[in-house]
C-alpha cells in the first residue's frame, strides 16, 4: 500500500446563516466552548505513536455567504494535514486534479493550498508549522 498523502483531518467548517447564533446553540446544546471571535474551536488530542507530540483539530462555522470555500453553493469544506505540501501538490497536478493557481499560502499556521475533488468541492490542504 502506498503512503497515505493525508495524515489527518486538520478542521471541518461549514457555512451558517447566522454563525453567532449557531454558535451559541453548538455552545448550549453540546457544550463547544466556540470562540465569539471566529465562531470556532479547535479540539487538541495527541497523536497515538508518539503521545507527547500534540495536536488540534479545528471546528468552525462561516457566514452563509462567504466565498472561501470556493463557491456560494458549496456548504461545508474539510482540511486535511499533510506532512509535505509541495509533494502533494506535485502528485496532484500530475494526476490532472485541479489546485488552486495562486499556490501555497504561508501563514503562522502553517501552509495552505486548495484543491477540488472529483465533485468540484473545494478542499483545504494543510502542512502544519514544524515543531507544532
Amino acid at each position: 500500500m502506498k503512503t497515505p498523502r493525508v495524515t489527518g483531518i486538520g478542521g471541518i467548517f461549514f457555512k451558517a446563516k447566522n454563525p453567532k447564533k449557531l454558535a451559541g446553540w453548538y455552545r448550549k446544546h453540546l457544550g463547544l466552548p466556540v470562540n465569539d471571535q471566529w465562531f470556532g474551536w479547535s479540539f487538541e488530542w495527541r497523536d497515538a505513536k508518539r503521545p507527547k507530540r500534540k495536536g488540534a483539530t479545528a471546528w468552525g462555522l462561516f457566514d452563509s455567504k462567504a466565498d472561501y470555500f470556493g463557491s456560494r453553493r458549496q456548504g461545508h469544506m474539510l482540511n486535511y494535514r499533510v506532512a509535505d505540501l509541495r509533494k502533494v501538490l506535485a502528485a496532484l497536478r500530475r494526476e490532472g486534479v485541479w489546485v488552486d493557481p495562486k499556490g501555497i499560502e504561508q501563514s503562522d499556521f502553517g501552509r495552505f493550498a486548495w484543491i477540488r475533488d472529483g465533485e468540484g468541492n473545494r478542499v483545504e490542504l494543510w502542512e502544519p508549522p514544524k515543531g507544532a
